[in-house]
């Protein structure tokens, strides 16, 4: 398969150089240090004086951090092919990196764990995961969940007809859930769809006034609990987010594996419980 052609989100690679360095809080002095690039030629990219090498733009890429899939909008910008390719997790080039995640996924029963990717589309799930949705959702034991992207998490868990009526803390999950979209809308820029994704988010009754409302109880937790109550069952969980390390390929820079942890010992001993 062939490198990907990701939508172009900046009208030329001057803008988008500009767009990163300003996100990066760098100055042209600083980037010129830490990348070996004269400050005068980086001025010149940003103002369009001087076209960029495809050198330069992974030179640049990765001194200011920037997503793979962004640097292929930046060389496309500049009239390059795409560097970094992204494979489907089928293709037989990713066969060891699947074989990881579902080994991952195996490892975290009997408690639930997903995997997303950037935009919180779901990709992959354990049996657990798949469990506890069709539960909250009163789907019947052996629904299937699709596994191509074509459910979003993120919208799923903050939809009033969806997982949110059974989340008691709904409003401060929101907010946490939120932020993770708002990183992602502020590194690709404007257009994109994660900046579409989070205005659907945002439209939802009651999203964008619970968003501004911060925790600040002293009290809480070192972690945001997530709570579920439904059938007078009461689960009170926390997250983790895995990434794979070293990745070069767009696909596997933006995998996401979330998986859920009880709080408390009645939450883990309901899991324990629960059919294989």
């Amino acid at each position: 398969m062939g490198a990907a052609v990701p939508e172009q989100y900046f009208s030329d690679y001057a803008a988008a150089m500009r767009y990163w360095r300003g996100k990066r809080g760098m100055s042209q002095l600083r980037l010129s240090a830490e990348s070996g690039i004269s400050q005068r030629h980086i001025s010149f990219l940003e103002s369009g004086r001087s076209q960029p090498s495809r050198e330069i733009i992974l030179k640049l890429g990765s001194v200011l951090d920037i997503p793979l899939r962004q640097r292929n909008v930046m060389l496309l910008a500049a009239g390059f092919a795409p560097a970094y390719q992204e494979r489907k997790l089928s293709d037989p080039e990713m066969g060891a990196v699947k074989q990881a995640i579902d080994f991952m996924l195996r490892q975290q029963a009997p408690y639930p764990a997903l995997v997303v990717d950037r935009l919180w589309n779901l990709l992959l799930h354990n049996g657990p995961a798949a469990a506890m949705i069709r539960w909250l959702l009163d789907m019947p034991p052996e629904a299937p969940l699709p596994r191509d992207g074509s459910v979003n998490v993120i919208r799923l868990i903050l939809d009033p007809e969806g997982l949110r009526r059974h989340i008691v803390n709904w409003e401060e999950v929101s907010a946490d859930l939120l932020q993770w979209v708002q990183r992602e809308a502020m590194g690709d820029g404007p257009g994109s769809e994660a900046s579409t994704l989070l205005d659907e988010l945002l439209a939802i009754p009651g999203i964008r006034a619970a968003s501004r409302t911060p925790n600040l109880d002293r009290r809480a937790l070192p972690f945001l609990p997530f709570t579920l109550r439904k059938d007078g069952v009461e689960l009170n969980l926390f997250t983790t987010i895995t990434t794979l390390g070293t990745p070069h390929d767009v696909t596997v820079h933006e995998l996401r594996l979330e998986a859920f942890f009880p709080a408390d010992e009645a939450t883990a001993e309901w899991f324990r419980r629960q059919p294989a």
